[in-house]
């Protein structure tokens, strides 16, 4: 009888997450090199995948503590772009079913862009619920910065319908009459703040890449808005656009 080839074993192996024992070593003694090679290959991402899984049951700790109370719609809240010197400040609250089991879903900021872009459709599709909180450049400038995150957290919130009975939320208290967990790092620590960070921060991606078109100099696509050395190189040439938040400096040096 033949011996299956080693392409056909991989993807045999890409297909598969449990081998029995006698798999293992059937593989680990075949006398091709190849072979076992993609058997330690194939080990090592099942070791990795293994880990992830014990990660997410972790960071799903805080909102089974919270069921066990009695809460039965809990909403993460986190938000993006507090720091640039351009654009809004984005939040966003949601709301996940109870088997969610998207295991790569973390702090936005441990993920690539490449993950967190694949992983944003994903969240939508599964999720029972979200919202999308902005708190613009204009409103940023008028109260600062910590308050217009305030002011869209409490949007993204109440625009919910129906409205959680439980936030965890990260590092921050919202203005709400509703039960919260205010949670620091709370995006590395609960799934529901580490999907709202992503669904957040690819948000106002998407965004900055569109005022990257109106404005292509400032290379708002690559930086988000933050103060890269490109990015200050063009405001010092161009000045500020409209988007630039007037109380941050440099800004105000380069408005017109």
């Amino acid at each position: 009888m033949a011996r299956k080839s080693i392409k056909v074993i991989r993807q045999e192996l890409k297909a598969t997450r449990h081998l029995s024992d006698e798999m293992v070593t059937r593989l680990a003694t075949d006398s091709r090199k190849g072979v076992r090679q993609v058997l330690k290959t194939w080990q090592r991402k099942s070791k990795r995948r293994q880990q992830m899984v014990k990660s997410f049951h972790v960071r799903e700790s805080y909102e089974h503590h919270l069921r066990k109370q009695g809460y039965r719609r809990i909403a993460g809240v986190d938000e993006v772009g507090r720091g640039p010197l351009a654009g809004p400040v984005v939040t966003c609250a949601i709301v996940l079913p109870t088997d969610f089991n998207l295991i790569k879903v973390n702090d936005s900021k441990q993920l690539t862009p490449k993950e967190r872009e694949s992983l944003y459709p994903r969240i939508l599709d599964e999720a029972l619920d979200y919202s999308i909180g902005i708190g613009s450049r204009e409103l940023i400038d008028k109260i600062n910065i910590y308050q217009a995150d305030l002011v869209a957290m409490k949007h993204a919130v109440l625009t919910l319908d129906p409205q959680p009975d439980c936030l965890i939320v990260d590092a921050m208290h919202i203005a709400v009459s509703i039960p919260q967990l205010k949670l620091y790092h709370g995006d590395a620590k609960s799934v529901s703040v580490g999907a709202a960070s992503i669904v957040a921060k690819v948000y106002r991606d998407h965004l900055m890449n569109k005022y990257d078109r109106l404005y292509p100099q400032y290379d708002f696509k690559h930086n988000a808005g933050y103060g890269t050395h490109e990015h200050l190189m063009a405001l010092k040439k161009y000045g500020a656009t409209p988007i630039h938040r007037r109380t941050f400096n440099p800004v105000p040096k380069y408005l017109k």
